[in-house]
């Protein structure tokens, strides 16, 4: 989301109470595996936190959480479940350097346009540091486009965002494919990625 004005911006702006309700606890089987290779108290920056479901299982684990979210009023809706401060960062103004242990990016870069995401996670890439673990999650497809709600994703294939993350070194990347649910209630095709800098 490149811009407050955005349709997409504007949705997460309009809804987020709503939004925040809707959200489950879901499986945490994810977090889990990201959370097992990190060194403990480990630094985590978390991206489009929404909620702060995440930052709130991290937290109680003994992580040391940045949670963020690109929009005020989610982030709001985060610092009052976390009761903490909770910035607004949005994904293009990432300027740390070797800052975090792992970087959690859990269905929020799929916003991101594709002309855009490249430099994105080259940013997210500088924010770890050396060995640092990055995850992220899109909903699958093969052209860029907005959903019925307005929100506009990327919808990358596993192939295309292969070679997204291949254009910058890193010590490892694999991409895993499940099917699931979203928001909007459709079933959705979801691509999971974890890098590891070198």
């Amino acid at each position: 989301m490149s811009s407050q004005d955005d349709p997409t911006s504007r949705f997460y702006s309009d809804n987020a109470p709503s939004y925040v309700a809707a959200l489950s606890d879901a499986s945490l089987k994810r977090l889990d595996r990201f959370l097992a290779v990190l060194p403990a108290a480990a630094s985590i920056l978390e991206l489009g936190c929404g909620s702060g479901r995440d930052s709130a299982v991290m937290i109680a684990r003994g992580f040391d959480v940045l949670p963020t979210d690109g929009i005020s009023e989610m982030a709001s809706e985060a610092s009052s479940r976390l009761s903490i401060p909770v910035p607004v960062l949005r994904f293009e103004d990432i300027d740390m350097v070797s800052a975090f242990d792992g970087v959690w990016a859990n269905a929020c870069l799929l916003h991101v346009p594709r002309s855009e995401l490249g430099g994105i996670l080259q940013k997210i890439r500088t924010a770890l540091r050396p060995s640092g673990v990055f995850h992220a999650s899109f909903k699958a497809g093969e052209a860029e486009g907005h959903d019925a709600l307005g929100r506009f994703f990327n919808y990358p294939s596993r192939d295309w965002l292969q070679l997204q993350y291949e254009a910058m070194p890193w010590e490892s990347i694999t991409i895993e494919e499940q099917s699931g649910g979203a928001y909007d209630r459709k079933p959705t095709e979801w691509l999971y990625v974890t890098a590891v800098k070198p």
